[in-house]
């Protein structure tokens, strides 16, 4: 059988590039770059990276997990932001109204940063419900309501737009009512599709015209189709026909232990593809990587047209000019707060 093949994303080893990075960069096989923790020393440092990356492919994207709470690969020398949990606690304490407006300015202030930079985009919002039982979620989700959610995580997608920036909801079609990490594993979630449909998949329909990118969960939903989500043409084809979602599908890592079930580094790739996926991922396994790299610059590589909304397309502040911005001001110091409070305030 025939698969398409398209360039992937893959990650680094450490803060600076390597010789062979450098040259595996090259490569048109190659679409972008994922930022981990492990490559991140402060902003200022990040920055010079994103430059050192670009200097070797123009090309490229970066990306990066800037979420907030426990999910926020750069910290020193950028705001702290809150799990954005913390915004659906403040819209019950506080009413909806307060609790969007500060979801639109923590979308703005992170799509600022990142930028400022160096970075494309993040891969943000969630748009998981919380059922209080998947490791893998908890307060990375706004809420366990489909209604906060579409409210809070749509307010957080215009504040990056406000910014310039694009933003990618996962995990698609649901990843909050599981009980385990589809990196350790592969979850299933047994509910009927009629449940997933009238809770899980709301905050996606409502959302898709606003988004540029989402992600597949590496979970299986046997009321559907027991394949994962991201290997499933019958769930990437919902997103496509019923919710009429026109952007980049961007698979989840390749390497979690919630896609080994489709075969080696190198089949996982074609079988996402194969699904509907546009831009594949595999990060924490460099030899998997190269193996994709190696087979796809011998194919005939079909990269989606769609890749190049995913950059950032505008003037790139200056991080430190952000301060002289009455709106960052106003911002950092509420988020820096939320941050360290398990009381959102105002």
């Amino acid at each position: 059988m025939t698969h398409p093949v398209a360039p992937i994303m893959l990650d680094l080893e450490g803060p600076r590039l390597t010789d062979d990075e450098r040259r595996l960069l090259e490569s048109r096989a190659v679409a972008g770059v994922i930022l981990f923790s492990r490559n991140i020393e402060h902003a200022g440092q990040v920055k010079a990276l994103c430059q050192d990356i670009r200097s070797v492919n123009g090309a490229l994207l970066i990306a990066i997990d800037q979420e907030g709470g426990r999910v926020q690969r750069l910290i020193n020398g950028v705001t702290r932001l809150p799990p954005m949990g913390a915004f659906g606690q403040m819209a019950k304490a506080q009413g909806a109204a307060v609790a969007a407006g500060a979801a639109r300015d923590a979308g703005w202030l992170l799509g600022m940063e990142m930028a400022a930079v160096g970075i494309d985009f993040s891969f943000a919002p969630v748009l998981d419900l919380d059922s209080d039982r998947c490791p893998a979620i908890g307060n990375r989700a706004f809420s366990d309501e489909a209604d906060t959610v579409v409210a809070l995580a749509g307010a957080f997608i215009e504040g990056l737009g406000e910014a310039g920036m694009v933003a990618c909801g996962k995990h698609y079609p649901g990843h909050g009512h599981v009980n385990t990490d589809s990196h350790e594993t592969l979850p299933v979630d047994e509910r009927p599709f009629k449940e997933i449909e009238a809770n899980d998949l709301v905050p996606f329909k409502q959302l898709a015209p606003k988004l540029a990118a989402i992600m597949p969960a590496h979970v299986s939903y046997p009321s559907f189709d027991a394949r994962p989500a991201g290997f499933s043409p019958s769930w990437l084809g919902l997103l496509r026909e019923s919710l009429g979602f026109k952007g980049v599908i961007v698979s989840d890592d390749l390497s979690m232990k919630g896609a080994h079930g489709a075969g080696t580094p190198l089949e996982r790739a074609h079988q996402a593809l194969a699904a509907g996926c546009d831009l594949p991922l595999i990060c924490n396994d460099r030899a998997g990587a190269r193996s994709i790299v190696e087979a796809f610059e011998s194919q005939s590589l079909e990269p989606s047209k769609k890749l190049g909304r995913l950059r950032f397309a505008r003037a790139r502040p200056e991080l430190d000019a952000l301060e002289a911005l009455c709106r960052w001001r106003k911002t950092h110091a509420r988020l820096e707060a939320m941050a360290t409070s398990d009381t959102p305030v105002s």
